[in-house]
């Protein structure tokens, strides 16, 4: 297959797009005066959403590794959003809980959040959504079955 300009190539385009989806919320959660950033906003929701999540499951759902999202925990606790205490079944883990302001974060994103997504895809049709996640949970799909399967050398 001849080479393709890096801008041809439609995983350089999704990147772009998550990019500069990236950088509009982020922009829209500052001006705001939210001093949070969009990881920060990702484990929030997440561990709203799933209060016995442990540090795996969070790091899974936002697709960050262990360290990075411990990392982001340590900084959420610093900020009085997020407080972590040892697990009352299983002391290797620690349970994890959004704090009152952290609750309150979570209501003041939410409506930003919801905006922002609407303004990202203006102009695309319900039909077209629903096509463009069906693609991308095919594109998914193929990549992790290729991964779990053994290469033959």
């Amino acid at each position: 297959m001849a080479d393709r300009r890096l801008q041809d190539v439609l995983f350089y385009s999704l990147e772009s797009a998550a990019k500069a989806y990236r950088r509009f919320a982020q922009t829209r959660l500052h001006a705001a005066g939210i001093d949070i950033t969009i990881d920060q906003w990702l484990v929030l929701k997440t561990i709203h959403e799933s209060p016995d999540a442990t540090l795996q499951r969070v790091g899974a759902a936002v697709f960050k590794d262990f360290a990075s999202v411990t990392r982001i925990v340590q900084l959420l606790e610093r900020k009085g959003l997020l407080r972590r205490t040892p697990h009352p079944c299983d002391g290797r883990r620690s349970a994890l809980a959004l704090t009152a302001a952290g609750e309150s974060v979570i209501r003041t994103v939410e409506p930003i959040a919801q905006t922002n997504r609407r303004l990202a895809l203006e102009g695309i049709g319900a039909e077209d959504l629903s096509r463009l996640r069906e693609l991308l949970k095919r594109i998914t799909e193929n990549c992790d079955a290729e991964r779990s399967t053994p290469s033959i050398d």
